[in-house]
């Protein structure tokens, strides 16, 4: 079921809201179990099959906390997190070891091909978050209900954002429409949504058909041209943020409906002067993520330089790997660990350059990464590369128009949540955003929906 499907926006979405606001009006104490059974029921409509995986993966983790506060035994949780991992390895990445071990001479391992189930990348590093806390004495022991709500909440389940147990629980216990502001957190999510869809449909979408042939045809080995491989690479510099964040603000939107406040993902990312801003900036709670969970726990800055700049580079790289079962992902991940590392022998030497200066540089270098994160393979990827540097015929037709409003749009201007934060109510607004929604549903209807990117994570 995606957000952006009339299923979801006409049928489920709906009916979600009007059994909550029944049973938090007269049996507030069913609230929590009921959005527990939406969320199921929306993640079982991708495929019920992986219904079975949520639950056991949510009542194991439960078990194992229960246990473990209850007996402190050291061992328990390590053995929890590596079980979590190796379920993630197995239905993500068995492929891809395959694939590294036919590197071997006289290797051949055949491929399962298993089906990746929806946000188990997300919903392992939740369990991954609250387990590591738990034992570092930071998080307390819950519930089975407000645990299994954390980890399987439908707005952030598939894709995100990342959240912390201590960003969320306390807000389960909240009587969400009985606040003095319930009408405005109802108003905004609304407008988080539209703004999200719009983000979607109007400018992620139309840039993935200039982006997706030219890459389909480097993938098969076919000659791009400078003009079709600077539109792709632009193009999707643009439709990943777009399809990204626009996910993230219907997330949002979508779980203030609900009375939840989400953290925020996204801060104008491509307005960076670093590449440590512009990862303070995109993924912002996957950037915390590797930062508190395996950048510190390897060393970070408090161990000497090399150490520091070793953990930089294995962070980004394991990074890179959960974003793909690829060497083209570790390859990006590593490339962005080099840069940073880059950026901090910089810091040490005291250079310093012009803001401007350091946006362009930035700005090249996180264009120029994802090739890598984009082409299906090396070979795709240096076909890209060799046109972008003028090794290819010139070619022409280059879609400028769309990708420049969409740069203007990414760079000018405030997040979406500011912006619907700072707009005044006003009966003006609101029949502005309810128009806004009855013509994304004739685009909805009229053109075809693509999923979103970060789901295949």
């Amino acid at each position: 079921m995606l957000f952006n499907s009339f299923v979801f926006l006409l049928a489920f979405l709906p009916a979600a809201l009007t059994l909550h606001a029944l049973a938090e009006r007269f049996r507030p104490d069913w609230r929590l179990p009921l959005l527990v059974v939406l969320s199921f029921v929306f993640y079982g409509w991708w495929d019920v099959r992986f219904v079975p995986l949520l639950g056991a993966s949510i009542l194991g983790n439960w078990l194992v906390a229960r246990a473990y506060l209850r007996g402190h035994q050291s061992w328990l949780i390590p053995a929890a997190i590596v079980a979590n991992l190796a379920a993630l390895a197995l239905f993500k990445y068995l492929d891809f070891f395959a694939d590294l071990a036919s590197l071997l001479p006289g290797v051949v391992l055949a491929k399962p091909g298993w089906v990746l189930p929806l946000g188990i990348s997300f919903f392992t590093f939740h369990h991954v978050m609250y387990l590591t806390d738990l034992r570092a004495g930071r998080a307390p022991g819950y519930g089975l209900t407000r645990y299994a709500l954390y980890i399987a909440f439908f707005p952030q389940v598939l894709a995100g954002p990342l959240v912390r147990w201590s960003e969320i629980m306390h807000q389960f216990e909240e009587r969400p429409y009985a606040r003095p502001d319930a009408a405005e957190r109802v108003g905004r999510g609304i407008m988080l949504l539209c703004v999200g869809l719009a983000k979607k449909v109007f400018l992620g979408d139309p840039l993935a058909a200039y982006v997706n042939p030219v890459f389909q045809a480097a993938a098969a080995g076919k000659v791009v041209s400078v003009a079709e491989a600077w539109q792709a690479v632009l193009g999707f510099t643009f439709q990943i943020y777009f399809d990204f964040s626009g996910y993230t603000d219907m997330a949002l939107g979508i779980a203030l409906l609900f009375g939840i406040v989400l953290p925020q993902n996204f801060d104008v990312p491509y307005r960076a002067t670093s590449l440590t801003d512009f990862w303070r900036r995109w993924h912002m709670t996957l950037s915390r993520f590797l930062r508190d969970y395996l950048y510190i726990p390897m060393g970070g800055n408090r161990h000497g330089l090399p150490v520091q700049l070793g953990a930089l580079f294995a962070t980004m790289s394991l990074g890179g790997l959960w974003h793909g079962a690829g060497l083209t992902f570790v390859a990006w991940g590593a490339a962005h660990g080099a840069g940073l590392g880059a950026g901090v022998l910089s810091r040490r030497a005291g250079l310093r350059m012009p803001r401007i200066a350091g946006w362009a540089l930035t700005a090249g270098f996180v264009v120029l990464t994802w090739v890598l994160f984009r082409a299906t393979s090396f070979e795709a990827a240096l076909a890209v590369y060799k046109a972008l540097f003028g090794f290819a015929p010139m070619g022409s037709g280059f879609k400028w128009r769309t990708i420049l409003i969409a740069a203007l749009v990414a760079m000018v201007g405030p997040t979406a949540w500011a912006a619907v934060h700072r707009l005044p109510p006003s009966r003006t607004l609101a029949f502005g955003f309810a128009l806004l929604f009855v013509v994304l549903l004739l685009k909805i209807g009229d053109d075809a929906n693509y999923d979103f990117i970060y789901f295949q994570f």
